[in-house]
């Protein structure tokens, strides 16, 4: 009996003395390997004839078969039903990102329009994530460019404020948005609370659909205007018309028959899958985005599209209708979880004819274009993985490299990153930035760079070998590219010998002596310096991979200095949480406003006592609060 025979049979013992005990009734199961790492998630009508299946090697593809080989441990979860199976299953995929399931890698949130509906004068701005604030919601659109855009052009149509709350509390005098005619400037009261109501309604008409009874009043008004000789009303009226009608067309599709509805297509080619996802919303299009979801080759586009859906609306609320380019398997069962969690029925169809036909036609030939872009790039990429490593001499191609470089100033807002290219490319899901420390292991004072790089080697590499003593999974990389010369190469080594890491291989890259691109120099342990030719593809993709870490970490770090710059004030200040901070913000209009207010001041305020008014007026007047 081979060792791999033997771990099958081992998993399969293990299986069948656990069906024994599970129930004839809906829910989830999951299973573990030897080290508690989920291998899969599954729901079941019956749990027993579900897990009962596994048992019958016969009926097992090779992927099931190396499933069952692996599991160690068996987790089931009773439901009351299989639509909360099915929900539940959906919510485990993307918490733990089983191995062995589909999983969609790349989810987000899509950005929406909103108008606030808590306050005298409504703000129009972009919302992402969950709607928690009481107000009306648009969209989603496939993309911030998208949806900020529409923005701008709504604002010029509308001339609502884009202002939060407590800016708007604390303005004396219009800001530059009036001045350009897309506010009114409700702050300074420049506009009615009536006048204001009437352009909030209008522009709630207009997102939900009713564009062509918003411009029709727009050019009555615009004649009326021009009609009393009130020519530079008019030409305020036309230019709101002119706004609208940008809006109009920067949508690609405009589809009279379809009012809304999400338009799921999904193409394979080899081991790559690509579902295009288009949003169309009050007969228009919002948009497109492509997600590449990880697949087996022995996965068909239903069983992909089952998955995806109940992925990819966990967090998302779906159209009352979805068109898809195939059915998904127990359709009848999704549109029972998804009409549940959308609170209206929701159905699943794949057009035949017509409009609803013609999109998914767009739908699926962006899928099919994508893959192709995607393929060609994946091509070339493994070409170049190939070259680097031959030339650095590597017993086998790196299926993960990992970049490390570090930004500050003089010092501050010290932060080390690190990002992840593979052969299909970067992935950025895995990248991860370091928040240096002055204390500890490896503590890093005065923007030293080598005690940066020490710093960041430790934490990565000791967090993998406590998460993962055996490196058995796929968190390891295969080689180490620093942004540095060999003073930081040296440090890496240091590091990676203190934890007992022998057999990871790194190189540095430094500028070189006249710090130009194209002359850069390449350091290995034990061998001299070398560069090469500025043409060589190696070169620009070697170039590339330094290139993306030095972005990444000069965003973090103006990320943590940007917001240590406009940090609140109040955000450290003794006895004041987020109710007290909201008080304090709407009684004096902005936090600057509370750092120079008197005690008696403070005391006003609903909800601040004379005790706390003292603690705050000493805290911003003592050199704690500076």
């Amino acid at each position: 009996m081979t060792p791999s025979t033997s771990r099958f049979e081992n998993g399969l013992d293990y299986l069948k003395s656990q069906v024994r005990f599970l129930p004839n009734k809906p829910g989830v199961y999951r299973m573990f390997d030897a080290e508690g790492a989920s291998l899969y998630v599954g729901k079941a009508k019956s749990l027993f004839r579900r897990v009962s299946s596994y048992t019958q090697p016969n009926r097992l593809t090779n992927r099931l078969l190396r499933m069952v080989a692996e599991t160690k441990q068996l987790e089931v979860t009773v439901t009351h039903s299989e639509v909360e199976a099915l929900l539940l299953e959906s919510n485990l995929i993307k918490q733990f990102k089983p191995r062995y399931n589909i999983l969609l890698k790349d989810d987000k949130s899509f950005p929406h329009i909103m108008v606030t509906a808590d306050h005298d004068f409504p703000q129009l701005t972009k919302h992402r994530g969950k709607r928690k604030k009481i107000a009306n919601y648009y969209g989603p659109f496939a993309s911030a460019n998208s949806v900020n855009r529409t923005l701008a052009s709504l604002s010029s149509a509308f001339l609502l404020r884009n202002c939060s709350n407590s800016i708007f509390h604390s303005r004396t005098r219009p800001c530059l948005q009036y001045q350009i005619k897309r506010c009114t400037a409700p702050c300074v009261g420049k506009v009615s609370r009536s006048e204001y109501q009437k352009q909030v309604d209008a522009v709630k008409l207009f997102l939900s659909g009713h564009s062509d009874k918003v411009q029709r009043e727009y050019a009555q008004e615009m004649l009326k205007a021009s009609d009393a000789l009130e020519f530079e009303t008019a030409a305020i009226w036309r230019n709101r018309i002119r706004a609208l009608t940008a809006i109009q067309a920067n949508q690609d599709i405009n589809l009279t028959s379809l009012q809304e509805a999400d338009i799921i297509a999904a193409s394979i080619s080899g081991s790559i899958c690509c579902v295009q996802v288009f949003f169309v919303r009050n007969a228009t299009n919002y948009g497109n985005t492509a997600f590449f979801p990880k697949i087996t080759s022995s996965e068909d586009i239903k069983s992909i599209l089952t998955a995806f859906i109940g992925q990819f609306y966990i967090d998302k609320t779906p159209a009352n209708l979805i068109l898809t380019n195939h059915l998904p398997r127990e359709i009848k069962l999704l549109e029972a979880a998804l009409s549940k969690q959308a609170k209206v029925k929701v159905k699943i169809i794949r057009p035949e004819r017509g409009d609803r036909r013609k999109i998914m036609t767009m739908a699926l030939k962006n899928a099919e274009e994508a893959i192709a872009r995607k393929l060609a790039d994946s091509s070339s990429q493994r070409q170049l993985v190939e070259e680097i490593t031959k030339l650095f001499s590597l017993k086998v191609s790196p299926k993960r490299i990992e970049i490390y470089d570090n930004s500050h100033i003089q010092g501050a807002y010290s932060v080390g990153a690190m990002v992840v290219a593979t052969p299909d490319g970067f992935e950025k899901s895995s990248y991860r930035k370091f928040n240096m420390k002055n204390e500890g292991k490896f503590a890093v004072h005065d923007g030293d760079d080598f005690a940066m790089m020490r710093q960041m080697i430790y934490r990565r590499f000791a967090k993998a070998l406590k998460e993962d003593p055996n490196r058995s999974k796929l968190i390891w990389p295969d080689m180490l590219i620093i942004d540095g010369g060999i003073g930081q190469l040296n440090a890496v080594y240091e590091v990676l010998e203190e934890l007992g890491i022998d057999d990871l291989i790194a190189i540095g890259i430094s500028k070189g002596p006249d710090r130009n691109s194209g002359k850069e120099e390449f350091h290995m342990k034990g061998k001299k310096s070398f560069s090469l030719k500025p043409d060589s593809p190696a070169m620009h993709y070697l170039q590339r991979l330094r290139d993306e870490a030095h972005r990444f970490a000069i965003n973090s770090h103006r990320s943590k200095r940007t917001k240590a710059q406009f940090k609140n004030p109040l955000d450290n200040a003794p006895g004041i949480g987020a109710k007290r901070k909201k008080a304090l913000l709407n009684h004096f209009g902005s936090a600057r406003a509370v750092t120079n207010a008197g005690v008696q001041d403070l005391k006003a305020v609903n909800g601040i006592s004379a005790n706390i008014a003292q603690q705050l007026y000493d805290w911003f007047h003592s050199q704690g609060g500076t």
